[in-house]
């Protein structure tokens, strides 16, 4: 047994390891104590449904063949789950939407000094895994919506290409204006790589994924292990999501046939300059080739090479041209009726395209989706019936750029404004530990249901798996390894918060519908995402091989959903979301006075001629440019807004306790409660959205402009610092402090509702 696995039985042997329905019954939370028993005898029924076995048969027949946006195996994967849901008993149809997804005609990267390799740019097939050699069905290794472009020039590497890694390379002296750049996988989404060096100058960008990161560092490669192997690559989509998702030609609107579409020359999503991903295999020849200075320590990946920057005097010749093709996608939507809150909404969704065959990412996620509407559907006929009305999706196009999804949640806005009461999101799935993230308001919520479902290996309760292994980390020297108490010392696992990369997006940063994203992992080592290596024997050799993580992330979900379905009263807290709320505000208040010192304590170096070298005393670097101090921001009316919020949710909360222990209160007290309720997560939007880009409305949460995936808390605040608009700091305060307090207001009202029905 490895440390960590003995630290893990010390840590649950502090624990309680029973799942709570194991342990002295308290009543749910949004339940009465009689229809909480009567939901836990439901929820029982539910657990034993999902199966293993179909689990493993259903991802076998999904992920059988390659199934990208446009492929024939994509439709019919997509008419084959509309069968299964209604074979089921659900309520279901496809809608078909009409998207730009370029796939490439022409493809070369090549050295041409100064000595001359090309690369091989595709993934070989090998004997033991079947599928890997389907390649008249599979997609070539490229970047969709690349700009076409036929380019050469001295190549430069940027590390992981974030824009800090372009002010290393300025004290170092070195342009990449004119130049190919190469940068790692990883650090932040890979749009944003094209993006910024195109901000730089940079005619055209190569991405490869260095061993270091998802290579033979980490363990052994496929097929003798999980990690990615020297000629595996990483497809992906650069379209630039921070900005809007979807389909690039039509920003908040459905993209239906008849849709009005922008040219493509007009789309602001598209990468500006060409680029392409290559593995690491022919990385090597490129950066081998390289002159210049040698890169910071802190850039070295692990090819057995001397890492320089450039440029020169290897010089590459980039090709990218792709055919610019409009191609349906197809979403299905399944439907159960609720029956007294019908015109209430719980949306759930996974996507089922692939980049090829998919088996992990998204197939490991769909076939537990399907689990779960079919031990729904069973239920059903059973006599179950829940208050609410139960929407499950298969989104297809979400590879790339959340299409499916946003393309539904744009046609149906209206609607799902009026009636959403949440999604929730799975986005594959693996073995180990149960990742939690999501609106806070929904964070007491689902560490509830985590309490109830039991982790297959340990026995244990997933949330108390969850609990121990942070128990670790903490032990350790990891602090709260990411993740301790919550902010309202509650004792809940905090959640994180969601920036964006898969189908939650539309709905709660567009839409402003409160939402969670799920998932197990953390055990299953791989280096195979969104390579042809990523299919049926990868996944049963190396990931969750038994299927008995999918079962319980069925449970788990399911779960959810079944309480947030059948709640009296929808079981938000808000005494979460207020502290959440206050630590970011501490964070920002931190983080002004942290750039104050940084930027103080710079000038003050260069002034005094002993500006510190950087990376390597043997390789000089260039000073910074001065740059003005941030000044003090107002953050009074963020404070006072969060003082507000605070002792609204206590309100909320006392008076939930009331009904909660009398629980007599009339339906239409508990109806018009939950229409508040309902409403709570729209009130902390915004109709202008944020700054440089309005999709995006969530004031709390965004992902980042120069993070792509990696979220952005306050993102307006936290942006204007970090980039130093200082003018723009208080007036983004002011937004955040006003939909804060429109917050409180629709709380207070809530809880008022519940006070007057006692």
């Amino acid at each position: 047994m490895s440390r960590l696995s003995l630290s893990l039985v010390a840590a649950l042997g502090g624990l309680s390891l029973l799942p709570a329905r194991f342990a002295p019954e308290t009543p749910l939370r949004g339940f009465t104590a009689a229809s909480s028993q009567t939901e836990r005898d439901w929820e029982a029924k539910l657990d034993a449904i999902p199966d293993p076995a179909r689990l493993r048969a259903n991802m076998q027949r999904l992920s059988a063949r390659p199934h990208h946006v446009g492929s024939p195996y994509d439709s019919t994967n997509a008419e084959w789950i509309l069968a299964q849901y209604r074979s089921w008993g659900w309520d279901a149809h496809i809608e078909t939407f009409y998207v730009l997804f370029p796939t490439p005609r022409e493809r070369l990267v090549e050295l041409v000094a100064p000595t001359r390799y090309k690369a091989k740019l595709e993934e070989p097939t090998l004997a033991v895994d079947p599928t890997s050699g389907q390649k008249a069905e599979q997609l070539p290794t490229y970047n969709a919506y690349s700009a076409d472009g036929d380019v050469t020039g001295p190549l430069v590497f940027v590390n992981y290409g974030i824009p800090a890694d372009y002010d290393e390379l300025a004290r170092h002296g070195i342009s990449v204006k004119g130049a190919i750049v190469i940068a790692k996988y990883g650090g932040s989404w890979r749009g944003i790589k094209p993006k910024v060096a195109a901000e730089h100058g940079a005619i055209g960008c190569l991405i490869y994924s260095d061993p270091g990161d998802d290579g033979y560092s980490d363990g052994s490669v496929f097929p003798n292990g999980p990690m990615r192997p020297a000629q595996g690559v990483q497809r992906g989509s650069v379209e630039d999501m921070p900005t809007f998702t979807g389909d690039p030609l039509t920003p908040g609107v459905g993209a239906t046939k008849d849709a009005k579409r922008l040219a493509i020359k007009d789309s602001p999503v598209l990468s500006k300059i060409p680029v392409l991903p290559i593995s690491y295999g022919d990385a090597l020849p490129l950066l081998e080739a390289m002159g210049g200075p040698v890169a910071p320590r802190a850039w070295r990946g692990a090819l057995p090479i001397t890492y320089r920057l450039g440029a020169g005097p290897a010089r590459v010749h980039l090709v990218v041209k792709s055919n610019w093709d409009i191609k349906p996608i197809h979403d299905v939507i399944a439907k159960l009726p609720g029956t007294t809150e019908a015109d209430e909404w719980i949306v759930r969704g996974n996507h089922h395209d692939g980049w090829v065959n998919g088996a992990a990412d998204p197939i490991a996620g769909q076939v537990a989706e399907l689990e779960e509407a079919r031990a729904l559907g069973e239920l059903y006929r059973q006599g179950w019936r829940p208050k609410r009305t139960i929407i499950y999706a298969a989104w297809d196009g979400e590879e790339p750029g959340l299409l499916g999804s946003t393309e539904w949640a744009e046609e149906h806005a209206g609607e799902l404004q009026q009636h959403a009461v949440a999604y929730i999101n799975t986005d594959g799935n693996g073995r180990g530990y149960l990742g939690m993230s999501g609106s806070h308001s929904l964070e007491d919520f689902i560490n509830g249901v985590a309490k109830d479902v039991t982790d297959p290996e340990t026995q244990a309760s997933v949330w108390a798996r969850d609990k121990a292994r942070m128990a670790v980390a903490a032990a350790d020297g990891g602090g709260r390894g990411g993740r301790g108490e919550n902010a309202a010392g509650n004792g809940d696992i905090p959640i994180g918060a969601l920036g964006s990369g898969s189908d939650y997006t539309p709905f709660v940063q567009h839409l402003g519908i409160a939402s969670l994203n799920l998932g197990f992992g953390g055990e299953d080592q791989g280096g195979v995402y969104h390579s042809i290596y990523d299919d049926f024997y990868w996944y049963t050799h190396f990931s969750d091989t038994s299927f008995v993580y999918g079962r319980a992330l069925a449970q788990t979900v399911g779960r959810a959903v079944m309480r947030l379905a059948d709640a009296d009263v929808l079981p938000f807290v808000f005494t979460n979301l207020a502290r959440t709320a206050t630590r970011y505000t501490r964070e920002l208040q931190a983080l002004r006075d942290q750039r104050a010192a940084s930027i103080e304590a710079t000038d003050a170096a260069v002034k005094a001629g002993d500006y510190a070298l950087t990376s390597d005393p043997h390789e000089p670097t260039l000073a910074p440019a001065t740059e003005v101090p941030p000044p003090q921001f107002n953050f009074a009316p963020l404070l006072n807004a969060l003082d507000t919020l605070d002792a609204a949710s206590a309100r909320f909360e006392k008076a939930y306790g009331a009904w909660s222990r009398a629980a007599d209160t009339a339906d239409a007290v508990l109806h018009a409660v939950n229409a508040d309720l309902l409403r709570s997560e729209r009130e902390l939007t915004s109709a202008n959205g944020l700054p440089k880009r309005p999709w995006y409305r969530h004031l709390l949460y965004a992902p980042g402009f120069y993070t792509g995936y990696g979220v952005k808390t306050m993102p307006g605040i936290r942006e204007a610092i970090e980039q130093n608009e200082w003018s723009d700091v208080d007036a983004q305060i002011a937004r955040v402090a006003a939909a804060l307090t429109r917050e409180a207001a629709l709380v207070n009202d809530a809880a008022g509702k519940l006070e007057a029905a006692k």
